[in-house]
C-alpha cells in the first residue's frame, strides 16, 4: 500500500506540497537516517556508539568511518552525516544514500552481558535494505523530477508521469543474450541519475537495435504496417547512423524521451505478439 496523501496533496490546493527542494529533502533524509541509526541498522558495518558516549563498538568498516566514506565515495566532508548534511550538494546526498543502502542491515538477534544489556549479534541485510528503500523512496519521488532508489541501490529517475509503469514493466524471459539483458541495460542507462543526452541517445539506439533484431528474426509474427517509420525516426534523427543528411538540430530534452518511450513500448508489444503467435502455433 502506498503512502497516504493528505488533503492538499490530493486536491491540488497546494501544488508545492508535492515537490521537495534540496534543503527540505536533506532535512527529511536526516530524520530517516537518524531513526535507522538509533535502531542500529548501521551497526554491523558502521558500528555503534553507546548512549553514555564512552564506548564505540566498531563494525566491519573499522573505527575510522570518515576514511571509509572517503575510500568509497572519493569525497571529503561527508561524515559525520549529522554535522555535514546541511552542506551537501545534490550529488553528495545521492552518493550518501547509495552508500547507506550498501551498508544497512536490520538487527534481528541480540544477547546480553554484564556490560551491555542489549548487544546485537545478528543482522539481516536484505530486510534492512528493503525497509531503507521504502522510507527513502517516499521522499525521493517528490524531489524535482522524481527519483527512486532501486533494488540494486542506484538512484534512478522515476520517469515521466503516466509512463512510470512502462519503465518498471518486467519482460518475461525471452532471449537472454540478444534481448533481455540488452533491454535491461538500455533502460538503466537512460534512467541513471544525471545521464547525459549522449547516454540517453545511446539508450535509444540500443532499443532501436533490439527492435530491428526482433523485426528480422520474427518478421512473420509482427505487424508490418508502418513498421518502417519506427526505424526512419532513429535514422533521420542521428540515433542509429551518422549521415550528413540526418537532423541533429533538435531539442533532445523533448525528443529523446519521446523516442525512448516509443521504442520501449514497441519492444514490449513485439515480444507479446511473438509469444502469442508461438502459443497459437503450439496449440495447432
Amino acid at each position: 500500500m502506498g503512502e497516504r496523501r493528505y488533503y492538499s496533496a490530493r486536491t491540488g490546493c497546494n501544488p508545492d506540497v508535492l515537490k521537495l527542494d534540496l534543503d527540505t529533502l536533506k532535512q527529511v533524509f536526516l530524520a530517516i537516517y537518524s531513526w535507522f541509526k538509533e535502531e542500529r541498522y548501521f551497526q554491523e558495518v558502521l558500528g555503534y556508539k553507546w548512549d553514555d558516549g564512552n564506548y564505540f563498538e566498531s563494525g566491519t568498516a573499522g573505527r575510522d568511518i570518515n576514511a571509509f566514506f572517503v575510500r568509497k565515495l572519493r569525497k571529503q566532508n561527508l561524515w559525520p552525516i549529522e554535522e555535514k548534511v546541511s552542506n551537501y550538494l545534490e550529488d553528495d546526498l545521492f552518493d550518501v544514500i547509495e552508500l547507506l543502502h550498501d551498508v544497512v542491515s536490520k538487527p534481528v538477534e541480540s544477547q546480553s552481558n554484564a556490560y551491555f544489556p542489549s548487544l546485537v549479534c545478528a543482522f539481516d541485510t536484505d530486510a534492512g535494505r528493503l525497509e531503507f528503500r521504502a522510507e527513502i523512496n517516499r521522499i525521493l519521488r517528490d524531489y524535482c523530477e522524481g527519483y527512486q532508489l532501486s533494488e540494486d541501490g542506484e538512484v534512478l529517475l522515476i520517469g515521466d508521469t503516466g509512463l512510470e509503469s512502462l519503465l518498471e514493466a518486467e519482460v518475461p524471459e525471452f532471449d537472454p543474450d540478444n534481448i533481455d539483458e540488452r533491454l535491461k541495460q538500455a533502460v538503466l542507462k537512460y534512467r541513471r541519475y544525471k545521464s547525459s543526452d549522449g547516454e540517453k541517445r545511446e539508450a535509444v539506439r540500443a532499443l532501436a537495435d533490439i527492435l530491428e533484431y526482433l523485426k528480422k528474426k520474427y518478421e512473420t509474427f509482427l505487424v508490418k504496417a508502418d513498421e518502417s517509420d519506427l526505424f526512419q525516426i532513429a535514422n533521420r534523427f542521428g540515433i542509429r547512423h551518422h549521415e550528413p543528411s540526418q537532423n541533429t538540430d533538435y531539442d533532445a530534452a523533448i525528443w529523446l524521451p519521446w523516442m525512448f518511450y516509443v521504442y520501449l513500448a514497441s519492444i514490449h508489444l513485439s515480444i507479446r505478439l511473438i509469444q502469442r503467435a508461438n502459443c497459437k502455433k503450439g496449440a495447432d
